[in-house]
């Protein structure tokens, strides 16, 4: 069984990846953007999902740079792409990963850590497989904050909250960290980065929206685990007609961006 609540073998995935990069994929690509991204750059992307922002970096670096979009089962980035763009079957946790022979000039992981028990692990050898200078981009979702705006009653604003602490409850038996988004800049600052920003984006999203289409799509996949938290058809059947609802309207989750530089060889940790 994979370690992911949302594997990629689910129905739902389509759904799922479609809502991400609508909502998230422009934020991602101003802040890949913001590292100073250029023609010929080498770049890593961890958990490539539908592969949207691998392409997307794959037009930025040109032919004569090499991105490498990796994901423990690629099934939905599977296209006709240019050679300089590569889709690898990976597992960040277990297998070693791809380098070029100096490091990669950009590493980026969206949603990916906060998913693995072994997040600092990781985390460290993303850092390793950068470049001196090289920078990382790491995007997590802090799950504890997303707060209903308006709802037809409070019985609903109420479901909606019983079936997010129900999902927060699955992912953590699976060893995510709803909270890990908070965490990413001091575990960046412990892994050695220096000249760290973080950015932090979120939105209202309406009922029958793009945005809530998420929060159908994971529902829809993980329902028997939210029936072994207790909820009941009846509830899950108004649930989704809550999100079609246009006067429900809740927060995003919010997706905090943070980016860090592995220090050149021979420079000092104090800056």
């Amino acid at each position: 069984m994979t370690r992911y609540l949302f594997d990629n073998t689910g129905i739902q995935t389509e759904n799922r990846f479609q809502a991400l990069e609508a909502c998230y994929d422009p934020f991602s690509r101003r802040q890949l953007a913001r590292t100073g991204l250029a023609p010929g750059w080498r770049c890593l992307e961890v958990g490539g999902g539908g592969g949207s922002l691998g392409d997307w970096l794959g037009e930025r670096v040109g032919p004569g740079g090499e991105v490498t979009i990796t994901d423990l089962d690629p099934r939905w980035a599977t296209r006709d792409r240019p050679p300089h763009v590569r889709v690898l079957r990976h597992d960040i946790v277990t297998e070693p990963l791809p380098l070029p022979a100096d490091g990669y000039d950009l590493v980026h992981a969206r949603l990916v850590l906060l998913h693995l028990p072994e997040r600092l692990d990781v985390l460290d050898r993303l850092v390793a497989a950068l470049r001196p200078g090289g920078l990382l981009v790491l995007e997590e979702f802090d799950c504890t904050w997303q707060p209903v705006l308006t709802a037809p009653d409070a019985a609903s604003a109420a479901l909606y909250e019983r079936v997010q602490a129900a999902l927060m409850a699955q992912l953590e038996k699976r060893g995510a960290d709803g909270a890990w988004g908070r965490n990413v800049y001091g575990a960046m600052v412990r892994a050695g980065l220096t000249d760290l920003t973080a950015t932090t984006y979120a939105e209202s999203w309406t009922g029958g929206g793009t945005g809530v289409g998420l929060h159908q799509a994971n529902a829809r996949q993980v329902a028997d685990g939210l029936r072994a938290e207790g909820l009941t058809d009846s509830e899950l059947a108004r649930y989704h007609a809550l999100l079609a609802n246009p006067a429900f309207t809740v927060n995003s989750l919010p997706l905090i961006s943070v980016t860090g530089r592995r220090r050149a060889a021979g420079e000092a940790a104090a800056r």
